[in-house]
């Protein structure tokens, strides 16, 4: 059973550790501990007690463990304490490997202290040769001015070339397909004079007489047989 708040000390708490150390009674300070909710509830009043009436917390590790001043336990106050021991053939190779990490590290840090002293050197050297370096890049400047300028008149000559070869193509392109289109137009005119000299055979209404007549007085027959030579054998005239 735990007693209620006084309304004088509701807003106030005790430290955990003053609680703490109430409640397991004070051993490390030589009195006996007291035993049961009595201890408790003991501590519990004299957290709710005004700060004026209270005693200040004694100060106490909150695991309750030993202060420095402590006597060693009883089952180890005759314990010495011995070093682990120490493989020989382990121990050289880590001295070994020590030793190399040391000689990495150790090169490591010269050559970035190098870097270092010849980034300041060379800032040095910059700073003290101002109007040198000026001059060089004013040359420089120039030279790859003059290089701009050699390279756009080649780059302005060899697009001139490329564009008179390419007025070159086309000229040809359009002299061949010219001369297609002649030999076109001579074939279609010689079919046409072909067609028209084929057409005085044609038979027409007008001619349909003179030919009717023709075909009367000069009859043919086709009803022969010929052998592999191509000569007529055989022939029949006709009923």
């Amino acid at each position: 059973m735990l007693l209620p708040h006084p309304p004088q000390a509701r807003s106030r708490r005790c430290p955990a550790s003053y609680i703490r150390f109430r409640a397991r009674g004070q051993v490390h300070g030589g009195a006996q501990p007291e035993v049961g909710g009595a201890a408790m509830l003991l501590a519990l009043s004299r957290c709710w007690a005004p700060l004026s009436r209270r005693p200040l917390p004694l100060l106490v590790p909150a695991r309750g463990r030993k202060s420095r001043h402590d006597p060693p336990a009883k089952s180890k106050a005759g314990r010495l304490k011995v070093p682990p021991p120490v493989d020989p053939a382990e121990l050289l190779v880590v001295s070994e490997r020590y030793r190399q990490y040391r000689l990495v590290l150790q090169a490591l840090r010269m050559e970035f202290k190098q870097e270092v002293m010849r980034k300041h050197r060379e800032e040095r050297l910059d700073k003290e040769s101002g109007a040198e370096a000026m001059e060089e890049h004013l040359k420089l400047m120039a030279w790859n001015s003059a290089e701009n300028e050699r390279l756009r008149k080649k780059r302005e000559e060899r697009l001139r070339r490329e564009e008179e070869e390419l007025q070159d193509r086309k000229l040809q392109g359009a002299l061949n397909r010219a001369k297609l289109m002649e030999d076109f137009l001579k074939q279609k005119e010689r079919e046409v004079l072909q067609l028209q000299e084929e057409a005085r055979n044609f038979i027409t209404p007008e001619n349909l007489d003179e030919r009717i007549k023709e075909c009367l007085d000069n009859p043919r027959n086709y009803n022969f047989a010929i052998d592999k030579e191509g000569r007529v054998v055989k022939r029949s005239v006709p009923s």
